[in-house]
């Protein structure tokens, strides 16, 4: 009956909310929702990349990671090698300030 599957929830609370001791499927509810959670906030940052037309905008991609430029010069040096790349022909109007933000999203 259905009055005794809503008392169950009542009594044993909701997978995320409860401790695996009250309900054994709590660690598998928050496992889904976590998971849903970061492809949904993958999906997001890509969509925002998409949109400020940020892609490309590093010219030296390592895989394990680097530092950003830190100085002036370095900046300077880093968005003279992006005017190299094609990408830099759509935004021929991109300034440094704005080459900054693009490449921060990446």
């Amino acid at each position: 009956p259905p009055t005794t599957a809503l008392s169950s929830i009542y009594t044993k609370g909701l997978p995320l909310l409860t401790p695996s001791t009250l309900n054994p499927h709590a660690p598998l509810g928050k496992w889904l929702l976590s998971t849903s959670f970061l492809v949904s906030a993958m999906a997001h940052i890509g969509g925002v990349t998409r949109l400020t037309k940020s892609g490309l905008s590093m010219t030296d991609w390592k895989p394990l990671g680097s530092k950003p430029p830190m100085s002036h010069e370095e900046w300077t040096t880093e968005f003279e090698r992006y005017k190299q790349y094609p990408e830099w022909q759509q935004r021929r109007s991109m300034t440094l300030e704005e080459f900054k933000y693009i490449y921060y999203w990446e």
